[in-house]
C-alpha cells in the first residue's frame, strides 16, 4: 500500500498529514495551550486533551456567536481545536482578535477548515478581527475521516465543493488549481463504489483530498456554490455538510453554464455530487428540515453575498431562488 504522509512546510504553518500524525502533537504543539473541543472529538485524542493547560467545549450555534462567549474563558498563546469546521472556525476567530496568538488545528471531519483563514469574526469584533489561518495543522485520516459513512459523505460533498469551486474564482492560479484537480479525483476514486463503508484506504485518500480541497480554496476563495450551502445553514438552520451536498449539484450545474465545459462538460461530476447526496441522506433540501418558505429568506440573504462575485457573473436574487428551488 502506498504511503500518503508527507510533513509539509507552507510559510508560516507546518502541517503534518498521515496515519498516526496525531502522535506528533506532543512536540509539536509544546506547552502550554488551551485546548478547544467536542466531547467526540475529545474522546479521539486523549493526549491531545491531558496535555492541554485548560479545555473547554464548543457547543452548536453560529461561530460569530460562540466565539464571543468563549474569548474571555479560552485564554493563551496558542489555542488548539481539536473538532469539525465549527471548532476550528471559532478557534481562528478568537485568535483573530489577539496580537501575537496562534492557532493549531487537528480536523476530525473533512471540513478542511483547518487550510483556510475563511471564517466569521466575533460577534461585536467584525471590523477589527483578522482573518487567522492556523499556524500549525495535525491531520490524522484516523480522526478527520472518522465520521460514520452518511455524515463522511456529506463532508465529501463540502470538501468536493471547494475543489469544483477553486479553479473557477477570479482568484484562480495554478497550484491550487492542481490541488483542486487532485481532490477531486482523490474523491471521486474514494466513492466510487456506492454502497458500504468507503473502506480503509479511501478514507484516507478522503482525507487527503479535504486537505487539499482546503488549500485550493485557501488561495482562491469561493463563489456560488458556498454562498449558497452557507446561507442555507445560516437562515435554513441545515448542517453544513449536510447543505454542501443539497446544493452541489445544481451549483455544478449553473458553474457549467458560466465557464462551459470547464466544469462537467461529460456531466460526471453532477452524477459524483447526486451519489454523495444520496449517502449523505441529502438529496434535496426538504430532507434537511428546512422548510420550504424560508427558500425565499435564503435567496434574500444570499443575494447581499459579496462572494458571489468571485464566479462572475454574479449570481442575482431571481437565479438563487431558482437554483434553491431546483435543490429543493
Amino acid at each position: 500500500m502506498q504511503r500518503m504522509d508527507f510533513t509539509w512546510q507552507d510559510g508560516e504553518r507546518t502541517i503534518v498529514f498521515g496515519r498516526g500524525a496525531i502522535g506528533a502533537a506532543p512536540g509539536l504543539l509544546g506547552d502550554p495551550y488551551t485546548l478547544l473541543t467536542t466531547p467526540r472529538a475529545e474522546a479521539a485524542a486523549p493526549d491531545v486533551v491531558a496535555g492541554a493547560s485548560s479545555v473547554h467545549h464548543v457547543g452548536p450555534g453560529r461561530v460569530d456567536e460562540l466565539a464571543a462567549q468563549l474569548a474571555d474563558v479560552a485564554e493563551g498563546e496558542l489555542l488548539v481545536a481539536l473538532g469539525g469546521g465549527r471548532v476550528i472556525d471559532v478557534v481562528k476567530a478568537i485568535v483573530g482578535t489577539r496580537a501575537g496568538a496562534r492557532a493549531a488545528a487537528i480536523p476530525t471531519t473533512l471540513s478542511a477548515a483547518e487550510m483556510t483563514a475563511v471564517h466569521w469574526r466575533p460577534k461585536g469584533h467584525e471590523a477589527t478581527a483578522r482573518q487567522v489561518r492556523p499556524a500549525i495543522v495535525i491531520n490524522d485520516p484516523d480522526l478527520s475521516a472518522s465520521q460514520p459513512v452518511a455524515e463522511l459523505a456529506a463532508s465529501s460533498a463540502n470538501a468536493l465543493a471547494h475543489a469544483v469551486e477553486a479553479p473557477l474564482t477570479t482568484l484562480a492560479s495554478p497550484v491550487p488549481t492542481l490541488a483542486a484537480r487532485e481532490a477531486m479525483r482523490l474523491i471521486d476514486v474514494a466513492w466510487i463504489v456506492e454502497d458500504g463503508d468507503p473502506g480503509y484506504l479511501a478514507r484516507e485518500q478522503l482525507a487527503q483530498a479535504a486537505l487539499l480541497s482546503g488549500y485550493a480554496i485557501g488561495g482562491a476563495w469561493y463563489g456560488l456554490s458556498h454562498v449558497l450551502s452557507q446561507t442555507l445553514v445560516r437562515i435554513g438552520g441545515a448542517g453544513h455538510g449536510q447543505a454542501n451536498a443539497a446544493v452541489l449539484p445544481v451549483a455544478i450545474g449553473a458553474l457549467e453554464r458560466r465557464f462551459p465545459r470547464r466544469v462537467d462538460p461529460d456531466g460526471t461530476l453532477t452524477a459524483l455530487a447526486q451519489r454523495l447526496a444520496r449517502r449523505a441522506g441529502a438529496d434535496g433540501i426538504r430532507r434537511l428540515g428546512v422548510a420550504h418558505d424560508l427558500l425565499a429568506d435564503c435567496a434574500d440573504a444570499a443575494a447581499r453575498r459579496p462572494e458571489l462575485a468571485h464566479t462572475p457573473p454574479p449570481a442575482d436574487r431571481d437565479e438563487l431562488r431558482a437554483l434553491y428551488d431546483a435543490a429543493w
